[in-house]
């Protein structure tokens, strides 16, 4: 199963990271499909992005509340307070820190990152 975490700012000024689970709930979709999901969410779009194997990002912000999802190569999310995290192939990361110092981003593992970017609509 994908891991599930969230960067969000905190009251301190410091994004901080937490596992969550998603809301799943049973379905039953018009064309038959079933299984368990979340509610629908309105996305603003979607692109696809590629890293390459030395990228960092120092510490910034996200640009909107979204959803990444990586499906090759691992990133390493790092905090104000020196902790780090790594998001692999189909982990999703959900990134509310809209404001503060934010959070660095940085491909490791010596191959590209590719994932995808999902701004969630309002």
């Amino acid at each position: 199963m994908p891991q599930f975490v969230r960067v969000y700012s905190g009251g301190d000024g410091q994004s901080h990271l937490e596992h969550y689970e998603p809301p799943f709930e049973d379905f039953v979709d018009t064309e038959g499909a079933y299984g368990r999901g979340t509610p629908l969410e309105a996305v603003a779009g979607l692109t696809i992005r590629v890293s390459p194997p030395d990228y960092f990002l120092d510490f910034h912000c996200a640009p909107r509340k979204q959803y990444t999802v990586t499906l090759a190569g691992q990133a390493e999310i790092g905090l104000g307070d020196g902790s780090t995290y790594r998001v692999g192939p189909g982990d999703v990361l959900l990134a509310e820190d809209l404001t503060g110092q934010g959070h660095t981003t940085r491909v490791v593992g010596g191959e590209e990152r590719v994932y995808l970017v999902i701004p969630v609509g309002d």
